[in-house]
């Protein structure tokens, strides 16, 4: 039997960058992600921030050109070439690991922020690596985590119907990743359990396209893009809505002391 392993995405790299990066609800997705750092962006001081799977690096970019020291790492070479460019584009230095976070991290400090965006839902075992980058974390730091969201797929298979509502009652409608479908979304419930066990706090708690991604194409061709931004935008961060968005970021805050799961 093959043993299941993380994704790497260095045979994808050309088809995530036009579907999510390249795209409107990737410009969103960034909107937001930036609007929940905000502190970090705004932070006089110079901190300490690990990107555990910095893919193409908008976010640690953006934190590195306001003076914080910024630690990176990526499973896949290509993505993590492609973050080296955009920091030498813009000047800016940082220190780069072609590895996985889980096998990276014991050999590293603790952070005053962790990034974990959009990596969970692609391992092989997301909860025992989601609590070794956890413990990454600062007493008093923060962690910083993006996931694909297990009631996202649910809602949209059962609104498709058909064949897939056989599928959803035997959990045979999980991805097997080889396309840019993850293989392990996760419930935002139970996420957040996992971090409160551990002595986390969520500070912030935001759904990424909450309406978007339920609807047709041809219902999208015929609405208003910035009418439907605007709805997205005065729910994302309500409880229901938020918890229905197909990407869930939650901030949270480490207890001055750390405990285990």
């Amino acid at each position: 039997m093959q043993l299941k392993q993380d994704k790497n995405f260095d045979k994808l790299l050309e088809r995530f960058e036009k579907k999510v990066y390249e795209t409107a609800k990737g410009d969103w997705r960034l909107k937001l992600l930036k609007e929940d750092l905000d502190a970090f962006y705004r932070c006089p001081e110079p901190l300490t921030v690990w990107d555990a799977g910095c893919g193409f690096a908008q976010i640690s970019v953006g934190l590195a050109e306001k003076g914080h020291r910024l630690t990176l790492c990526d499973l896949s070479e290509k993505m993590l070439t492609r973050a080296e460019q955009h920091f030498q584009n813009r000047g800016l230095d940082a220190e780069f690991h072609h590895q996985a976070a889980q096998i990276l991290a014991p050999r590293l400090p603790q952070f005053d922020l962790v990034l974990c965006h959009a990596v969970l839902e692609w391992l092989a075992e997301p909860v025992a690596t989601l609590q070794i980058i956890a413990g990454r974390v600062k007493p008093g730091g923060t962690l910083s985590l993006l996931f694909y969201n297990r009631n996202a797929m649910v809602y949209t298979n059962a609104l498709k119907g058909g064949w897939r509502w056989r599928h959803l009652l035997n959990d045979s409608y999980l991805g097997r990743g080889d396309k840019l479908t993850p293989p392990n979304p996760q419930y935002p419930h139970e996420v957040i359990e996992h971090l409160e066990r551990r002595g986390f706090q969520i500070t912030a708690h935001t759904g990424i396209r909450v309406f978007h991604d339920y609807l047709a194409r041809e219902t999208l061709k015929q609405s208003d893009q910035s009418e439907l931004f605007e709805l997205e935008y005065r729910h994302c961060r309500m409880p229901t809505y938020r918890d229905m968005g197909r990407y869930v970021h939650l901030v949270a805050q480490q207890a001055n002391t750390q405990s285990n799961f």
